[in-house]
């Protein structure tokens, strides 16, 4: 197998020459057997580099640059997946090559194997802690089941308080009502009494009014009886009579 690198030997970007003469001297350092293909100098290469690198890996504008690299005609990749393959240290990977003796990469076949006895452990994880899983729901559902026993325990006791407590405020609240239907019967009682002791104070008032004004219609009969002159001395006792 041989790999093949797409170049552009007169490309005017430097940044294009650069990427070129990093994926050379990767190869050529790891030993590698690639070859050159000038797209600058041969149309036929550089129509065969367009045809062949897959749409999806093209630029927007649908012209990919150099380099781009292919195991015969398997496309590996540009500079990009270059870079990133040698950065984790997967190049023969990315170039579809076996590594070699003492590499320190491994191969695909052991990754995918790892891979697989990784997927396994998984699964018996997953297996163990879904196991585990269900005795804690297990043992939680018991725990719950306990819980609502104790708690209905307790609410029976509670409910017997409540009651027992509705009882001693009902008599309280009959007791205040008691208490001040009597405070109100007392006042009642006051002020009828009080209506009382001012009716017979009226009527002695009254009474004393009356006889303070005879007494002084009798006084003042006397003094003018007594400034009449003694010619009419019956008329003195008409009007003393009168007074009387």
């Amino acid at each position: 197998m041989v790999i093949k690198v797409f170049l552009a030997s007169s490309s005017g970007s430097t940044a294009i020459k650069k990427k070129q003469q990093d994926v050379v001297g990767f190869l050529e350092a790891l030993k590698v057997d690639y070859a050159q293909l000038d797209i600058a100098c041969n149309e036929e290469n550089r129509m065969w580099m367009r045809q062949n690198v897959p749409e999806d890996k093209k630029p927007a504008n649908g012209i990919p640059l150099p380099p781009q690299i292919f195991n015969e005609e398997g496309y590996c990749g540009d500079y990009d997946t270059f870079f990133d393959a040698k950065e984790d240290n997967s190049v023969y990977a990315f170039l579809g090559l076996p590594p070699p003796p003492g590499s320190k990469e491994v191969p695909v076949e052991e990754r995918n194997g790892d891979a697989h006895v990784e997927e396994e452990q998984a699964e018996e994880a997953d297996e163990e802690e879904g196991e585990g899983g269900e005795e804690e729901a297990e043992e939680e559902a018991a725990d719950d089941e306990a819980t609502e026993e104790e708690t209905a325990g307790d609410e029976a006791p509670a409910e017997e308080e409540e009651e027992a407590v509705g009882e001693t405020d009902e008599a309280q609240a009959e007791e205040e009502e008691q208490e001040e239907e009597d405070l109100q019967s007392e006042e009642e009682e006051e002020l009828r009494q009080l209506e009382v002791d001012s009716r017979d104070t009226l009527y002695l008032a009254l009474a004393f009014l009356s006889s303070s004004c005879l007494f002084s219609v009798t006084l003042v009969a006397i003094l003018l009886l007594s400034l009449l002159p003694p010619s009419i001395p019956s008329i003195s006792s008409v009007v003393l009579y009168a007074g009387c």
